[in-house]
C-alpha cells in the first residue's frame, strides 16, 4: 500500500478572524484544486464569513483563541488529527496571535505531522 502524499498546509497570520478568513477565501478562489480543503481557525466568526461562499469539498473547525503552541496545543492537536484522517489536499491554519509562530511552525514540522504535512510559507493577510 502506497502512503498517502503529505497535505499542503499553510498557516495565515492578520489583525482579525475577517482578515484572515478573507485571505483563505481568496487563495481558494485563486488556486482551485480537486479535492478537499481543511481549515482550522482560530476565534470566533465574525457572523458573516468569507468562508461562506466556498463550494461544499471543504471542512472547517473552530477553536477558542489563545496560544496554540502554550496553552491551545492540545485543542490544536486533537482538532488537526480529526481534520488529517479525513485527508484533504490542503489545509489552512488561522492564527489568531502570531508572537509563537517560528514554535508552532517548528511544532508542525516535528512528528508525527513531519510525515503528513507540507508548510507553505506563510499567509498574511
Amino acid at each position: 500500500m502506497t502512503a498517502a502524499p503529505p497535505v499542503t498546509a499553510t498557516l495565515v497570520t492578520g489583525a482579525s478572524a475577517r482578515a484572515r478568513e478573507a485571505a483563505i477565501a481568496a487563495r481558494l478562489a485563486a488556486a482551485p484544486i480537486d479535492g478537499a480543503t481543511a481549515v482550522i481557525l482560530e476565534g470566533l466568526a465574525s457572523g458573516d464569513s468569507p468562508l461562506d461562499t466556498l463550494p461544499e469539498d471543504w471542512r472547517a473547525a473552530r477553536i477558542a483563541p489563545g496560544c496554540l503552541c502554550c496553552t491551545g496545543n492540545l485543542v490544536l492537536r486533537v482538532t488537526l488529527n480529526r481534520l488529517l484522517r479525513r485527508r484533504p489536499q490542503r489545509l489552512f491554519i488561522g492564527v489568531a496571535q502570531s508572537e509563537h509562530l517560528d514554535q508552532l511552525r517548528s511544532w508542525l514540522q516535528s512528528e508525527p505531522y513531519d510525515q503528513l504535512l507540507t508548510l507553505t510559507p506563510d499567509l498574511d493577510a
